[in-house]
């Protein structure tokens, strides 16, 4: 076969193809009427609809450039002949069950990679509808942006909400952080919805100065970063569950594994030679912290006074 031939071949073959994706593109906007049919009735609907991502003409992805009302209503011939004696589907209306309500919107919005895990997660799972959260119609989406989207989220977690309003918190309500930096809420395959694999992951998208390594980890922080801090909002500073020295006690018997006590201590002081900590097993200045200052890790490469893995500087 001649150069030529093979270029006439390749051009007759493209020719086909867009002939067949004009007839396929034409097939999906003539499925039934569209907005200027819809608007005699709905007049409220479509002027809301004009206005939202969903309705602008330019975004080849969206309903306008396929089929536009039909696109998520299904096709309207035979409502629009009986005056709306027919029933259409309505994804939007917070009645309609939302397995039927969501596929309408996961037909467009499957093929992207931040919903590939919607199946099985835990709004779907608890018939959480996209109209729950998402204005379908509307100019403006309170759960896309970040000043109003806890209005969305609060209105179902209730307890969060308690805990964002607490002296400790991260800045939330005054729109620096949103629900969706931390939780990808269409699905994931770490706990609680969080956007990495695991909650430290997610928390060192911003506390990277945590991640390490180090070379002296400290065991809980690599697990979890939940075994000490409430991420929502606490009543004691840096977001920690309680207290300390209470905290660390949670894994840590008091120094010397004594019950604690005032009196009778000995005098087994510190010395040069001796330990990193004296005789007296009283937590000093009642905070852990006032001397193992480096509790997510250490990088002290020193063995012996004081002893590097005991996370002191």
């Amino acid at each position: 076969m001649t150069i030529s031939m093979r270029f006439k071949l390749f051009a007759a073959t493209a020719f086909g193809g867009l002939v067949l994706g004009l007839a396929g593109l034409g097939n999906a906007v003539a499925a039934g009427p569209g907005a200027d049919a819809c608007v005699k009735c709905h007049e409220d609907e479509v002027a809301s609809y004009t206005k939202s991502i969903h309705g602008q003409k330019g975004n080849i992805r969206g309903p306008a450039g396929a089929g536009e009302c039909a696109s998520c209503h299904g096709d309207a011939t035979e409502h629009v002949a009986k005056r709306g004696k027919t029933p259409l589907l309505t994804p939007g209306k917070k009645t309609a069950p939302a397995d039927q309500s969501n596929a309408a919107c996961i037909s467009c919005h499957k093929s992207d990679s931040k919903r590939a895990h919607w199946e099985g997660s835990t709004h779907q799972a608890r018939d959480v509808a996209c109209a729950n959260c998402h204005n379908v119609h509307g100019a403006k989406d309170k759960a896309l942006a970040k000043i109003t989207q806890t209005d969305v989220c609060f209105a179902c977690h209730k307890a969060q909400r308690a805990e964002l309003n607490r002296p400790s918190r991260h800045p939330v309500q005054e729109g620096k952080v949103a629900c969706s930096d931390c939780h990808n809420v269409h699905g994931s395959v770490g706990p609680k919805l969080v956007k990495k694999d695991s909650t430290v992951e997610t928390c060192y998208q911003c506390h990277a100065e945590k991640r390490g390594p180090f070379v002296h980890n400290h065991e809980p922080v690599q697990e979890d970063c939940g075994n000490c801090h409430s991420p929502h909002g606490t009543v004691v500073d840096s977001l920690l569950k309680m207290r300390q020295p209470m905290l660390c006690h949670g894994c840590h018997t008091p120094h010397g594994g004594a019950v604690l006590q005032v009196a009778g201590q000995g005098n087994n002081l510190r010395t040069a030679t001796s330990g990193g900590k004296d005789g007296v097993n009283i937590t000093q200045g009642r905070g852990c912290l006032n001397c193992h200052t480096q509790v997510h890790g250490g990088n002290n490469p020193n063995a012996t006074n004081p002893p590097a893995q005991f996370m002191l500087r």
